[in-house]
């Protein structure tokens, strides 16, 4: 069995110059903002879920990018609303969110 339920790793890279990365599409903000939304709702932990900053996960032309494990589930993304339907749907009610599926 897996240390955590969902592991999920979120693409906050930054390259210089005017290069597409994950970072320029607000990547950190929403890191955090799931970070913060998960642990207010008590499912952070072993067993549970864990959200992690990635480097780049070479998928920059898709991005903003994060992948969930142990699913293998690669999501892109806009906003909030589709960080909570992401947290929502697949981190807590275990269906993948196609729309937002890469």
């Amino acid at each position: 069995m897996s240390y955590y339920q969902y592991h999920v790793f979120f693409c906050v890279n930054q390259r210089e110059g005017s290069a597409v990365c994950c970072n320029n599409m607000n990547a950190q903000e929403m890191r955090d903002y799931a970070k913060d939304r998960i642990k207010s709702l008590r499912l952070n932990g072993k067993s549970k879920i864990r959200i992690n900053n990635a480097g780049c996960l070479d998928r920059c032309d898709e991005g903003p990018v994060l992948v969930v494990y142990p699913d293998e589930v690669w999501y892109t993304y806009i906003d909030k609303a589709d960080i909570d339907e992401i947290i929502d749907e697949h981190l807590i009610n275990g269906r993948i969110v196609e729309r937002l599926t890469i």
